[in-house]
C-alpha cells in the first residue's frame, strides 16, 4: 500500500490556473494513453482538497458525459474543507479538516490493502509529505506553460526525490514517477 500524489502539471509547475481552471490540460491528450487506467484500479481510497472537490461539482455534467456519472470514483473519498459543501448523492464522501494523520489512518483502513491517492491539490499533498505519509509522486508534465497558478508542490523539499521512471505520453506529456524518501533517509528511497 502506497500513498501517491498523481497529477498533471504545466511545464512551469502549475496544476491549475489561479481560477482553478484545467482547460489548458484537456486538449493535450487522451487520459487512456497514460498510466491512469492502471493506476486507478490499484486505488482503494482518495483524499482531495476543497478546491478540487468544488471543481468536480462545477464540472459534474461534463464528468457525467465522459464517465457516465457525476462522480467518477467508486472509492471512498476524504475531502479536506473547513466549509459546508454540497454532497454528491452517489459518492462515498467524508468531509474532514485538520491533521492529515488520522485521516490517513482511516483511509488505510478503508482501502482494503490498495493504494491511497492524494488527488489534489499541491498543498494537501504537501501536508501528507510533511507528516511523512507520502510515498510517491506521479507527475504528468504537460508541454504548456501557465505563467502563474496553483503550484504543483508548494514547499521546498530538504531531500531530493528519487526518479523511478520517465516515459513519453503522446506528443504532449512526459510522465515522471518519483519515490519520496522516508523521513530521515537522506540517501533517497
Amino acid at each position: 500500500m502506497r500513498t501517491q500524489y498523481f497529477t498533471a502539471t504545466s511545464l512551469d509547475g502549475f496544476i491549475a490556473t489561479e481560477g482553478d481552471s484545467l482547460e489548458w490540460l484537456f486538449p493535450l491528450g487522451d487520459i487512456n494513453d497514460t498510466s491512469y487506467p492502471a493506476f486507478i484500479r490499484e486505488v482503494g481510497a482518495l483524499a482531495m482538497g476543497s478546491a478540487t472537490y468544488e471543481w468536480m461539482l462545477r464540472h459534474a455534467e461534463t464528468v457525467a458525459q465522459e464517465t457516465g456519472s457525476p462522480w467518477p470514483y467508486a472509492q471512498p473519498t476524504w475531502v479536506f474543507t473547513s466549509r459546508q459543501l454540497p454532497r454528491i448523492p452517489t459518492a462515498d464522501l467524508h468531509f474532514v479538516q485538520g491533521d492529515v494523520r488520522p485521516v490517513h489512518a482511516a483511509m488505510r483502513g478503508a482501502a482494503g490493502g490498495k493504494n491511497l491517492w492524494i488527488v489534489g491539490g499541491g498543498e494537501l499533498a504537501g501536508q501528507f509529505h510533511d507528516a511523512g505519509l507520502l510515498d510517491e509522486l506521479i507527475v504528468q508534465v504537460a508541454s504548456v506553460t501557465l505563467g502563474k497558478g496553483k503550484p504543483l508542490f508548494p514547499r521546498r523539499l530538504a531531500v531530493p526525490l528519487s526518479l523511478v521512471s520517465a516515459r513519453q505520453v503522446g506528443s504532449g506529456f512526459a510522465e515522471l514517477r518519483y519515490a519520496v524518501p522516508a523521513p530521515g533517509n537522506a540517501g533517497g528511497g
